[in-house]
């Protein structure tokens, strides 16, 4: 009997041993990097792709668009992160943010606020909860970012409260942020901002998210408020055939407490098509309307008003790695691009890339 219960003892240690060793650890590093070669059809000297573009904007040189390293730790009813970057992506997204703040890809950190549901708060700096493309190009269908996603916030920075429901077809959030993709407060600026989030996955099949900003990105004394609206929706037609729908609206006062706005938005419209696990082809088209130039400046007559298509093909080389290769057009009402230091109304270019993750 004794050596009986000294079997079941011994298993029962070991049993918990094994259970321990299989739980995560609490402090998770990753990395990911992602390298490309541009080459634009319009030649600009300086080596700048248009203004308008903040991914993959280098011409005729092969450089680093993202790389950063991440530590995360998650344990019971706390959560962290925090990574830092640099490339391209980082010199042009973070361009008004001061000193090493520019290298700042995620700082935050969170508490679980309820026993019974999955509530969070957190603070610090985030990626953005406005749509459905982000800085991490491995997570993006096409290899460049639309017109819409470049011009909207990749990141932002304030406190958020979030809820997950127990199924997680339901994500609801509300944010308190510093500003229209900030880190730092514009000078002069003490309006505070507000963002909303709800994505519902009905199914495997099915998102549908929308998201919201409500802010000035001025100084007080000439505060012009801008409401502006995100919508998409991600379909998984058959088995290897995806569907990506977007709508921004966005509208800001012409002058501080006026009544009179401008507007702005921008349809896209994205296909996939994977026809073996390795292969993935999209292809996707574009429109920008930015008459008054709200977000894209242009100087000219009828603004920013602008088409786009592009097709790209990726390669996973292993389950980490991805190569990618894409052609992509704009045609715009005015002469808004360069080609050879001439104004024109068109652009082309081809791009490609090699990312990894670990």
């Amino acid at each position: 009997m004794r050596k009986l219960f000294c079997l079941l003892l011994t298993f029962n240690i070991l049993h918990l041993h094994a259970q321990d060793a299989q739980q995560e650890p609490p402090l998770k590093i990753t990395g990911y990097l992602e390298v490309y070669y541009s080459y634009d059809f319009g030649k600009p000297a300086d080596h700048k792709r248009p203004a308008f573009m903040y991914s993959f904007n280098r011409h005729n040189e092969v450089n680093l668009n993202l790389g950063f390293v991440k530590a995360a730790y998650v344990k019971n009813s706390v959560r962290a992160n925090l990574a830092l970057m640099t490339g391209t992506y980082a010199n042009a997204n973070m361009a008004s943010e001061p000193g090493v703040i520019k290298n700042i890809y995620e700082a935050n950190a969170g508490v679980k606020i309820s026993k019974q549901h999955n509530l969070w708060i957190d603070a610090g700096i985030f990626a953005s909860h406005i749509g459905f493309e982000g800085a991490v190009g491995k997570d993006c269908w096409n290899l460049t970012r639309s017109i819409l996603a470049d011009n909207t916030p990749y990141y932002e920075s304030g406190v958020k409260i979030s809820y997950t429901s127990p199924s997680e077809k339901w994500l609801l959030s509300a944010l308190i942020l510093n500003g229209w993709q900030r880190i730092q407060r514009a000078d002069g600026n003490n309006t505070p901002a507000f963002g909303h989030q709800i994505t519902f996955k009905p199914t495997a099949v099915f998102t549908f998210n929308s998201s919201s900003f409500i802010g000035s990105d001025k100084p007080d004394s000439i505060r012009r408020m801008r409401y502006f609206h995100n919508f998409y929706t991600q379909m998984q037609l058959v088995e290897k055939f995806g569907l990506t729908a977007g709508f921004d609206i966005g509208a800001e006062q012409k002058e501080k407490g006026s009544d009179s706005y401008n507007t702005w938005y921008s349809p896209v419209l994205i296909l996939r098509y994977t026809p073996v696990k390795k292969l993935a082809i999209a292809a996707r088209g574009e429109y920008y309307r930015d008459k008054h130039g709200v977000i894209i400046a242009t100087g000219t007559p009828n603004g920013f008003q602008t088409w786009g298509c592009s097709l790209n093909a990726d390669y996973a080389i292993a389950d980490n790695v991805l190569f990618r290769v894409e052609g992509r057009g704009f045609s715009a009402r005015d002469a808004v691009f360069l080609k050879e230091s001439r104004p024109v109304t068109d652009d082309f270019s081809v791009t490609t890339s090699l990312s990894m993750s670990f």
